[in-house]
């Protein structure tokens, strides 16, 4: 059999799922991915998004309404950026400083509130039929690049996240187009909010799971796991000459890339300058933001990475941004997570331009959805908080070649629904796929063999690559 053919659907699901994780970090569907890519070519474009699930309200951080009714405003107070016109909350100063590297879309929407069918809504394209899903029905956006991308990659993962989201995953892809995690946790992939925060950065806890050593050898944590693994599967597995044999040589693809320099120097943050750690902050979120930095600056094309934080007691007890009265008090949870977003991603955007990746590496802030235009009061403790609002949604953007230093939509004087440039949120997802060169219209077959386009049928925001004016700054 010809040694370039890659493995299909049907013989993973004969290996019985056997992934990357059974074979490195003990965690999720991975194996495939790591060897789905052999050779960068084309564009060179490349996307992090910081994903902040629960939903980051846009009323506090990005579109705020000082004008509106206390019920509606909120404590914060908006402050000027080096770009006239454009406002954003006062706990970003640093941030603030830097409007001309990034744009802010505030009138994206889509029609599902619930957590995971939000999620799936905004990453995928596609509404799911489920409301509370754990994985995907549809691929989301970087299994779409990974597949798309097949046969093109480097020397590094294509797709790397901290660990899965609920409500996302490769859908009828396959495992072997989601992404590398190296230390994921399955209950980011449930309701739970409280979970504790997973780094992307390899921590002492993460090395113990997987050894990059000076030496480029992988050391396996569950060496016991990882032979019943093998063991368990079917005695066709000593086929030599048929799936199988392939399946072998891209297990060796798989270790290989992990042991690999390019990969081993992306998440080792020691060969960094300690100058720009230290631009990033003592903080997971610094960590996490710059090892992202440095997986797409080694080739990486797609890196995803939970924006979770452990709050203080008193302030509420989740770790998402799911900033329901019941869960925490809204404000005093961004009064502790701004200081740390500020500096992270300021640092980032600086760092992505001072390096002139921002000609190609695209970032970007979001969750799967905005927060309500009323603030609510449920606990009986009657501390604040706002609840779910697809309705209207705010997301910063920070380079990629596109055009920044602009905001692109308005919503009304109460955040309640755009009035300016309303746009589905696949806009965002068909404006990301025109840098990739994917064309959202090519299909992939299903898992009954149907055709499901990549997206359903939606523009790229004219403003951003610079084919419409921008409007509706504030």
């Amino acid at each position: 059999m010809s040694t370039s053919r890659p493995l299909d659907r049907r013989t993973w699901l004969k290996l019985g799922g056997l992934s990357l994780g059974a074979l490195v970090s003990g965690t999720g569907p991975n194996l495939a991915q790591l060897f789905a890519t052999e050779s960068a070519a084309g564009s060179d474009f490349s996307v992090i998004l910081f994903w902040a699930n629960g939903g980051p309200s846009h009323l506090d951080t990005f579109d705020l309404k000082p004008d509106a009714p206390a019920e509606v405003r909120g404590p914060f107070k908006p402050i000027k950026t080096n770009t006239v016109g454009v406002h954003i909350t006062e706990h970003l100063p640093r941030i603030a400083k830097l409007a001309d590297k990034f744009a802010l879309v505030r009138s994206l929407h889509h029609n599902r509130g619930e957590h995971s069918g939000g999620s799936h809504r905004f990453l995928t394209g596609y509404p799911s039929v489920a409301a509370n899903l754990n994985d995907a029905e549809y691929p989301d956006v970087g299994s779409v690049v990974s597949k798309e991308l097949d046969g093109r990659g480097g020397e590094v993962p294509t797709y790397v996240s901290n660990t899965k989201s609920y409500g996302s995953g490769p859908g009828h892809l396959g495992p072997g187009f989601a992404p590398f995690m190296p230390h994921a946790n399955p209950v980011t992939s449930t309701g739970a909010n409280a979970y504790d925060p997973v780094p992307l950065h390899l921590t002492k806890e993460g090395h113990a799971g997987l050894s990059l050593d000076p030496d480029g050898t992988v050391t396996l944590r569950r060496r016991d796991d990882l032979r019943r693994s093998l063991d368990a599967l079917p005695r066709w597995l000593d086929d030599r000459s048929g799936p199988t044999a392939e399946f072998g040589r891209h297990q060796r693809r798989a270790v290989e890339l992990l042991a690999g320099p390019r990969t081993r120097a992306a998440f080792d943050l020691g060969r960094e300058d300690a100058r720009t750690v230290a631009r990033y902050g003592d903080s997971d979120w610094g960590r996490d933001l710059l090892t992202a930095r440095r997986l797409v600056e080694a080739g990486a094309r797609f890196v995803q990475c939970q924006a979770n934080i452990r709050l203080r007691s008193d302030t509420g007890r989740i770790t998402t941004w799911d900033d329901h009265s019941v869960n925490c008090d809204i404000f005093r949870a961004y009064e502790e997570r701004m200081p740390v977003l500020d500096r992270a991603v300021s640092a980032l955007i600086e760092d992505l331009s001072d390096r002139g990746l921002d000609r190609h590496v695209l970032f970007v802030f979001c969750g799967e959805f905005g927060r309500t235009p009323r603030i609510a009061y449920q606990d009986a403790s009657r501390r604040p908080g706002r609840d779910h609002w697809p309705r209207a949604m705010s997301v910063l953007l920070a380079g990629g070649g596109l055009r920044m230093g602009q905001v692109v939509g308005a919503t009304n004087g109460r955040g309640e629904e755009p009035t300016h440039r309303a746009m589905d949120s696949n806009c965002l997802l068909a404006t990301i796929y025109q840098r990739f060169g994917i064309d959202p219209n090519r299909a992939h077959r299903d898992r009954a063999g149907r055709p499901i386009a990549i997206l359903p049928e939606c523009e790229p925001i004219a403003e951003l690559i610079g084919t419409r004016p921008a409007r509706g700054v504030g």
